[in-house]
C-alpha cells in the first residue's frame, strides 16, 4: 500500500503525536509499505528511509519551539507525484486543512490528537472555543473516517457532530521503557545532587495548559521533595521564575536511554494536566513501574485505575493534589505494588497492536462498502 500522511508535527519534535507517527510508520514500513510524510520543514529530508516532504515553515509566536506550515499548492503536488492509495491528515488544522483538501481525491483517513479548542482557556481566549470547534469539525468531516485516541474524546467529538469516529489503541515502546534503568547516576542529576530525597518527575511539553505550576504546592508543603521537570516549551522561563528558590531541577528534553532513565530512577510521577486526549508519557512511566499521580479526567481514568495502577486526583479540590502526592510518598509499600502493577499492565500496550489496528482502519477507507470496524469497547482499549 502507497500512504501518504500529512501532519502538522513530525521528526525531530517530541511530542505524544510525533511517537505514535513514527512508531506506526515503522510497523507500516516493516510490512513493506510504501510511505510520504508531508509536515512543516525543519531541515529533515527523512525519517528511516520515508522520505520527508517540507513545506516552508515558520515559528509560531505563543509556541516558539513549534514549527507551522500555511496550507499550500505544494501540498497538492507532493500528493499528485506520489499518488498514493490513501491519505491519512495527523491533528488537521492549519497544514493538515491542506491535506484534506487536497486529499480529498484519495481515500481520506484524519486522525484527532490535540485538545486546541480547551487550550483556548488557558490562552485566555475562551471566544475561540466554539470557533475552532466549528472549523475542526468542518475539516474532520471531509475525511471518510476519523481516529482519536481515547474513549472520552470519542465520546466528545461524537457529541459535537463529527462523524465516523473511531478509537485508536494506545501504544508504549515495552522495549525501551522499564524498571531495569534504574540508574544512581541518573537520580542525582534529576534531584540536584540530592539522591536520598523523595524524588517526583514531571515529563512532557512546558505549556500554560500542563497546570505544571500546582507542583510547586508540594515543594512547599514538603521541603525535602525534589522535583525534577523533563521538556521543554513556550511556558519553560515563567515555569523557571515559577520554580526559583525551590527543589526544582529543569533538564530540557531527554530522549532514549536517558529517558528511560529518569522514569526508572524516580519515586513518583506528577501529572497535573486535564487537557490530554490520552497522555502517552503516563503509559511511560507506568511501564517504566513509576507509580503516577494524575488529574481524573476522562481518557486519564481510562489508563489508571485508582490505587492499583496509579493515583488520581480531584482537580476540582485545590489540596486534593498534594494530599495525594504526600500520602504516596509516605507509603513506600503501596507505592511499590502500584508500580509494580501499572508495570505488568503497560506491558500489555506496544506499539505493533495500535499499529496493526491503524491498517486495518486504512483497510475499512479501501473497502467502503465492506463493514467498518466495530467501536473497540472500553474494557479493551
Amino acid at each position: 500500500m502507497r500512504i501518504a500522511i500529512v501532519t502538522e508535527t513530525f521528526y525531530p519534535s517530541t511530542d505524544g503525536v510525533v511517537t505514535r507517527l513514527t512508531s506506526s510508520i515503522r510497523w507500516l514500513r516493516r510490512q513493506g509499505h510504501d510511505i510520504l510524510v508531508i509536515a512543516p520543514d525543519q531541515g529533515v529530508k527523512e525519517f528511516e528511509g520515508v522520505p520527508i516532504r517540507g513545506i516552508p515553515s515558520f515559528r509560531f509566536f505563543l509556541y516558539k519551539n513549534l514549527k507551522l506550515a500555511f496550507p499550500r499548492p505544494l501540498v497538492g503536488k507532493a500528493l499528485r507525484e506520489f499518488d498514493p492509495d490513501l491519505v491519512h491528515v495527523v491533528n488537521p488544522a492549519v497544514l493538515g486543512a491542506a491535506g484534506i483538501w487536497y486529499g480529498r481525491r484519495w481515500p481520506l483517513v484524519a486522525s484527532y490528537h490535540t485538545n486546541v479548542p480547551q487550550y483556548a482557556d488557558f490562552y485566555k481566549l475562551p471566544w475561540l472555543k466554539p470557533i475552532l470547534w466549528g472549523y475542526l469539525k468542518l475539516l474532520h468531516n471531509r475525511a471518510d473516517l476519523n481516529l482519536c485516541t481515547s474513549q472520552a474524546v470519542l465520546h466528545e467529538l461524537d457529541a459535537r457532530g463529527f462523524k465516523n469516529v473511531r478509537l485508536w489503541k494506545r501504544g508504549v515502546n515495552v522495549d525501551l521503557f522499564g524498571p531495569r534503568h534504574r540508574n544512581d547516576a541518573m537520580r542525582s542529576r534529576l534531584s540536584g545532587g540530592e539522591p536520598d530525597k523523595p524524588l517526583l518527575l514531571y515529563v512532557g511539553r512546558l505549556a500554560a495548559e500542563k497546570n505544571i505550576e500546582r507542583v510547586r504546592d508540594v515543594l512547599r508543603a514538603a521541603p525535602d521533595v525534589r522535583l525534577a521537570i523533563v521538556g521543554d516549551g513556550p511556558h519553560r522561563n515563567a515555569l523557571q521564575q515559577h520554580f526559583a528558590g525551590t527543589n526544582a531541577t529543569f533538564t530540557g528534553f531527554l530522549h532514549g536511554e536517558e529517558l528511560a532513565q529518569a522514569y526508572a530512577s524516580s519515586d513518583l510521577f506528577v501529572f497535573p494536566s486535564t487537557t490530554e486526549t490520552l497522555g502517552l508519557v503516563l503509559l511511560e512511566a507506568m511501564a517504566s513501574g513509576l507509580p503516577a499521580v494524575a488529574a481524573a479526567s476522562g481518557p486519564t481514568q481510562e489508563q489508571i485505575d485508582d490505587g492499583r495502577t496509579g493515583f488520581l486526583f480531584d482537580p476540582q479540590d485545590p489540596n486534593d493534589f498534594v494530599e495525594t502526592v504526600l500520602a504516596a510518598l509516605r507509603d513506600e509499600r503501596k507505592r511499590r505494588e502500584v508500580g509494580e502493577l501499572a508495570h505488568r499492565t503497560a506491558m500489555r500496550y506496544g506499539w505493533d497492536e495500535p499499529s496493526r489496528q491503524l491498517f486495518d482502519f486504512y483497510g475499512d477507507v479501501l473497502r467502503p462498502k465492506a463493514k467498518p470496524s466495530p467501536r473497540v469497547r472500553e474494557k479493551d482499549a
